[in-house]
């Protein structure tokens, strides 16, 4: 799983009803690890280069639900990279692994990994993509708007026609949504400042799948025309781990960007619209009112970050459904 961009929109919908079983087991029926233990035995390898919260918690809960054996290997434990290639290291860790997953930088180190890797290979983040993260986006929106359709009577059936707005920076979180999210039925609106356009290949594929799926896919600048008519907003740190450097700019590109009732009132945004954040989250990005708000749904999303990371993991490491 290198990007939710190359799975169908039926695939992406069995995974996040994959999701669910595990969590209302979990919930309701006290189902504290998988009965069957399908990862007895079996060893997933964690490639961590960059630091995490929920990604580790959400991949390390997983493997031990799924009854298998999580090796964390973070950038100061391995050579991965360092004094030794991304080939070499995934030649030699994918012989002793059964799986791995792998939170890396650029983009181009995930598809070096999965090349040379013998085993199946999970996309925890890179530049480009964040397919993890993206999943558990979709099934909180899920689970949130089918108590508000509950006529619907299947995940299509909820997504279509949602209104979908970012306000933020470009980067691997909307690129994933828009590689998403269309293909899915929901309508997405992007809103960055005009020096961080979104990358003309991802464009055309969320274009090409809007097409396809009858639903729109709208840019622009100007946070009060995006937030117009939204179901959801959604943002993220304006400032990711390696610009550092450009805190100074940035905080004087994005302002008028932080999220807060005010602008999605003068937006005009759905009165019962809700709010994601794939955290961490600073006060500039989204104001206290609305991330402690009832509207807010990021710490729903952040705990589905397990449940739908258990359903990747049973697809791809275990070659099982539920």
């Amino acid at each position: 799983m290198i990007s939710l961009g190359d799975y169908t929109s039926e695939q992406i919908a069995a995974l996040i009803e994959s999701a669910n079983d595990f969590k209302h087991k979990a919930k309701t029926e006290g189902q504290a690890f998988h009965p069957e233990q399908p990862l007895k035995g079996k060893t997933i390898g964690l490639l961590f280069s960059k630091r995490s919260t929920r990604t580790r918690l959400a991949s390390e809960t997983s493997v031990a639900y799924l009854g298998g054996h999580a090796m964390f290997l973070g950038k100061d434990d391995i050579q991965l990279g360092v004094n030794e290639s991304l080939r070499d290291s995934a030649q030699v860790i994918s012989s002793m692994v059964d799986g791995i997953f792998a939170r890396v930088g650029e983009h181009q180190e995930i598809l070096d990994i999965a090349q040379y890797s013998s085993v199946p290979v999970v996309n925890a983040l890179c530049k480009g993509n964040h397919p993890t993260q993206i999943l558990a986006d979709l099934m909180t929106i899920w689970e949130v708007f089918s108590k508000r359709r509950p006529e619907a009577q299947t995940i299509f059936e909820v997504f279509r026609g949602l209104n979908l707005t970012w306000v933020g920076d470009s980067n691997n979180v909307i690129y994933e949504i828009l590689l998403a999210m269309p293909k899915c039925g929901i309508n997405v609106s992007v809103c960055t400042p005009a020096n961080y356009p979104i990358p003309e290949q991802v464009r055309a594929h969320a274009e090409k799948d809007a097409q396809e799926t009858g639903t729109k896919v709208s840019y622009f600048n100007n946070p009060l025309h995006a937030v117009n008519d939204a179901d959801i907003i959604v943002t993220d740190t304006w400032i990711s781990m390696g610009f550092e450097s450009e805190k100074a700019q940035r905080m004087k590109d994005f302002q008028g960007y932080q999220v807060t009732s005010e602008m999605a009132k003068a937006g005009n945004a759905k009165k019962d619209w809700v709010f994601m954040h794939c955290l961490p989250r600073k006060p500039e990005e989204v104001s206290d009112e609305v991330f402690y708000s009832d509207r807010s749904v990021v710490f729903q999303e952040a705990e589905n970050r397990k449940w739908t990371t258990i359903a990747i993991f049973n697809a791809l490491f275990t070659n099982k459904t539920n």
